[in-house]
This record gives structure tokens, C-alpha cells and sequence, in this order.
């Protein structure tokens, strides 16, 4: 059985066609996009009609390099980025470009709900999060508070993948996992929060498609589509789920124990948890996770971001950033980057902006710099790991995906921060995988078929031993002088309205 998976991101989009029956990866497309430029700082913003073209796009391709074989896909899973706002009118057609994850424009909106919700103590004993900027309540917020015309048309209140669901399908609903990253749902209970949703608006709750069990279908694949792209008659559309939901899948961390970190754009830790992980200060995420568990997850925004910009600013390739890192030893010479280019999510200052510190005439170079951008990164991702480990999330092994992992200089300097060893997947297909797996899931389950996900993943998921990097005693040390530094810098700074 083969089944096709698409990761809708916020640069690009990528699809998969996975044999389910020998894990092969058949074939791979991606087609990239932009941001909207010229919007003011904070304001991060996508056109959905640009999603629906590169998923087209890149499924035409996938079934090009298959052939005759496309006929053998049962099913289609769909992973897209998490937190963004589709505000669709009554035709079901997209109002105004979705806010994205990292749009930090709602600060406003999350102090005002947070303030009639009682506080940050009390959304957590109500639902189980608070509500920073990058969730989906903020921006419903927004819409109504700025563009009151817009928000008077809202019909239907979709996320990125749900409303690439919607496109195959026809079907309006949510699942559990993406559906916790709006800031609406109780993710003890799993259900829309009634006082929540109503301190945004008292119509809202008529907005929100239904929520259930990311181990159901979407629905099937439309005919016009199906008949597009010469595919065979009921062809199921799994539940779906955000990045990271399905970033989970795809590298086997579907069992407590497990813990992946991504470094893309944004950085994410998360593990699988068989209970609600509930942080009682509010840093983690406390997610449902696509499989019916739940994803306690760290995010924070500045991760390539910040790499990228040192890159392009010597002009580097890849391979020339590698080796300019490789250059400096361990701690950058007293050199400290504090990434808060876009604000942070982790600790929550979306105002936030980056620090240089501990400059001087030894370390003011470009390899130094490019050192500091990719420890400080990291550091700020161990700030996350600590907490989880706080809160019973401690790992043996760290799973590594998205960009950064690509290269053997950051994989040591994660396995040295974060204190445990560190292991790339044998795939790099990441998210898409994790959607092609769901998808081959749900078509066995509608089939009756014994196993299940869990199983599914064992057989398929394998690890690139090549890539293991194990902590180094001495660089270890140092990383955690380092993260006690960072985490002082932050609040020394933040206390006087520095950064």
C-alpha cells in the first residue's frame, strides 16, 4: 500500500509518496513561497491560495516520478504549520491572509484575554495553557478588535491543515493535536473551552468546526482531484495535524520515553506523554498530540533564523558556515548570543530583540559570531529541555530533525547543551513522513486491519547511526555555565525593559 504525504510550512511545502509495506520513499517534490512583504514589524502573514497551489503542485510532481503506480495511493495525510488563523466567510472563501505562528502582532489581544480570564494561573487550571501571541485565540482576537468589517464575515475558523483538508475533502474539522495549539481547546478534556471562546466573542463557538480523534479520516478525496491527478476511487484523507504533530510521527516519537528536537525556522522539543503535561508556569506547551496522546512541547522562535542571517551576511555557503564554527572552540571565546531576532516565544517577550555579549578584540570575528549564532540558539533550546526535564520529560535520547540538523558541527554542540546523545532519522522527510505514516494508519484502520500506528512507526521509522554524536564532559560543563548566563543575561535585561 502506498500513501502521500504533504508538510505545508511556512517557507515551502514538500510531499512524499511513502511504500507503507517496505518504508521506501518513492518520491519527493517541494515548491517554495514567501511572506507578504511590507506589512509592519510583528505582522507575519501568508496567502492560503499559495499553500493549495505548491500542495498541488508538488502532488502532480510525486505522481509524475511514480507513475503508473500512483494508482496504488490509498491515502493522504497532511501536516502544516501550527497556529495559524484561515478566516473563511460563509462561501467558504478566505477572507484575508492568515496570520502566521510567528506573527507577534497580537500582544495586545493576549494581555487583553489574558486579563479577563483571570490571569495566567487561571487559563491553566481552565485549560490547561496561557495564550502568548503565536496561538490562534490572539488573532481571532485581532481580527475583531482591527478589521471589524472582516471579523463580521467570519463564517469558519480553520488552521493551516485543516484548511488543506478542506481543499481535498470538503470536510470542515479540527483535530485534537493542532487543534490544542489555538489556545482554545481543554486539553485535559479535549474539548472547545467554552469560557474562552466566549471571551472572545459570545458567536464564536459557531465558527469552530467539530474537534475529535486524530486516528479518524478527514474524509475522501474529492473526484475533481482524484480525476486531476489519475488516482484511484476512495482515497482516504487522514486526520492530519500540525508540524509538530506529525514531526513526531515521522521520527518515531509516538511512546513516552522519546523526545525529538527540530531545528528550522522556528526550534521545538516535544516528547509523547499518556497524560496531560500541564506546566504550572506556563513555558511548555501542553499539547494534544495527532495519535490520541498528548506532545508537551518547548518552542522557541529563533532557531536558522538567526544562523541564516549570519550566513548571508559573510556571504557563505553552507559548507563555509560549517567550517567557520568548527574553527572556534566551545563557548566562543567568551562570545554570547542571546537570538531574540523576532521576539520570543520561550520566555514569553515577543518584544524581545537579540544580544551580543562579552565582545572583544579576540572574539569580534565572523567565526566567533557564527559560533555564538549556533550555540546561543541551542542554549536557548536547552532553557526548554530544562524545564520539561522539571516538569518528568527527561530523555536518554534526543532525535534530531529540521535543517540545522544537517549539520555534524551543530549535531556536537546539541549533544553537548543538551547533555544526552543526539541521533539524525534515516529520512529527512521529517513532517511529510510523519503525514504519509498517519495516513497509512487510518487507511488500515478503515480496513480493519490489525496494528495501528505504534506499530506502523517501528517497522518504518529507522535511525541514521552515522549521525550519533555523544556529549563531550568538558563542552558540557562549559554549555551549562553558559545556560545559567543566558537564562541571568534574559532577566537582568527584561527586568529593565532592555530587551
Amino acid at each position: 500500500m502506498i500513501s502521500l504525504g504533504i508538510d505545508s510550512g511556512t517557507q515551502s511545502t514538500k510531499t512524499v509518496i511513502l511504500d507503507a509495506d517496505s518504508g521506501e520513499v518513492l518520491a519527493h517534490a517541494a515548491q517554495k513561497y514567501d511572506l507578504i512583504d511590507g506589512l509592519p514589524p510583528g505582522h507575519l502573514e501568508q496567502a492560503p491560495a499559495d499553500w493549495l497551489s505548491a500542495v498541488e503542485a508538488t502532488i502532480e510532481a510525486c505522481c509524475a516520478e511514480v507513475g503508473e503506480r500512483r494508482k496504488e495511493i490509498r491515502g493522504i495525510g497532511v501536516s502544516g504549520q501550527q497556529h495559524g488563523f484561515v478566516a473563511l466567510d460563509a462561501a467558504n472563501q478566505v477572507i484575508r491572509p492568515a496570520k502566521l505562528w510567528c506573527d507577534t502582532s497580537t500582544a495586545e489581544e493576549c494581555a487583553l484575554l489574558t486579563a479577563q480570564l483571570g490571569g495566567n494561573a487561571n487559563l491553566i487550571a481552565l485549560a490547561g495553557n496561557t495564550i502568548p501571541p503565536g496561538f490562534t485565540a490572539s488573532k481571532i482576537l485581532w481580527l475583531k478588535r482591527h478589521e471589524p468589517e472582516n471579523f463580521a464575515r467570519l463564517a469558519t475558523v480553520l488552521l493551516p491543515h485543516d484548511y488543506i483538508n478542506f481543499h481535498l475533502t470538503g470536510v470542515k474539522w479540527m483535530e485534537y493535536g493542532d487543534a490544542s495549539g489555538t489556545g482554545l481547546l481543554n486539553v485535559r478534556t479535549r474539548q472547545w473551552h467554552s469560557e474562552i471562546v466566549e471571551a472572545i466573542d459570545s458567536k464564536l463557538r459557531d465558527k469552530l468546526p467539530p474537534v475529535g480523534s486524530s486516528l479518524e479520516k478527514n474524509g475522501l478525496l474529492r473526484p475533481a482531484l482524484r480525476d486531476r491527478w489519475g488516482l484511484s476511487d476512495g482515497i482516504i484523507v487522514s486526520a492530519g495535524g500540525g508540524d509538530n504533530m506529525m514531526g513526531a510521527i515521522g521520527t518515531g516519537n509516538v511512546r513516552a520515553g522519546v523526545v525529538t528536537a527540530s531545528l528550522g525556522t522556528s526550534g521545538t522539543l516535544y516528547a509523547t506523554a499518556d497524560a496531560p503535561v500541564i506546566d504550572a508556569e506556563g513555558e511548555i506547551a501542553a499539547f494534544c498530540s495527532s495519535t490520541d496522546a498528548w506532545l508537551p512541547l518547548a518552542c522557541t522562535m529563533n532557531v536558522t533564523v538567526l544562523t541564516e542571517q549570519v550566513r548571508g551576511l559573510f556571504s557563505w555557503n553552507h559548507e563555509e558556515l560549517e567550517t567557520h564554527v568548527c574553527r572556534i572552540p566551545t563557548g566562543a571565546d567568551g562570545l554570547l548570543f542571546l537570538p531574540y531576532l523576532n521576539g520570543e516565544r520561550m520566555p514569553n517577550l515577543p518584544n524581545a530583540r537579540g544580544v551580543l555579549h562579552g565582545l572583544s578584540v579576540d572574539n569580534f570575528t565572523p567565526a566567533h559570531l557564527a559560533r555564538a549564532a549556533v550555540e546561543g540558539v541551542t542554549v536557548g533550546l536547552a532553557y526548554g529541555l530544562r524545564r520539561l526535564a522539571a516538569l518528568g520529560v527527561v530523555p536518554s535520547e534526543i532525535r534530531l530533525t529540521g535543517g540545522g540538523s544537517k549539520s555534524p558541527a551543530w549535531r556536537q554542540i546539541c549533544a553537548d547543551v543538551f547533555g544526552v546523545p543526539v541521533v539524525c532519522l534515516a529520512s529527512s522527510e521529517g513532517a511529510a513522513l510523519g503525514a504519509a505514516l498517519q495516513a497509512a494508519a487510518t487507511v488500515e484502520k478503515e480496513a480493519g486491519t490489525p496494528g495501528g500506528l505504534p506499530q506502523l512507526v517501528d517497522r518504518l521509522v529507522a535511525l541514521d547511526e552515522s549521525s550519533r554524536c555523544v556529549p563531550k564532559a568538558r563542552a558540557q560543563a562549559l554549555h551549562a555555565e553558559q545556560l545559567e548566563r543566558f537564562t541571568n543575561l534574559t532577566s537582568l535585561l527584561h527586568g529593565g525593559a532592555w530587551i
